[in-house]
């Protein structure tokens, strides 16, 4: 694997979460600076060394309503 995918939203009760695509990984963070952290730290843990994948890339997604 090459590349990992996470999809970064902000949660409903504040800060983010973040999901890998395709990996079994979900980690949350009051700040994106925190995420960034967290991301990393659980691709770690998630992967033996050797196998973990080259880039991780983050997709941080916002929701806005707007009136009408």
């Amino acid at each position: 694997m090459n590349e990992l995918i996470f999809m970064v939203e902000e949660a409903p009760e504040g800060g983010y979460t973040a999901r890998a695509l395709g990996e079994s990984i979900f980690t949350e963070g009051d700040t994106l600076e925190a995420v960034r952290t967290q991301v990393l730290d659980a691709v770690r843990c998630h992967f033996e060394e050797g196998k973990r994948p080259g880039v991780v890339r983050l997709h941080c997604v916002r929701e806005e309503i707007l009136a009408a």
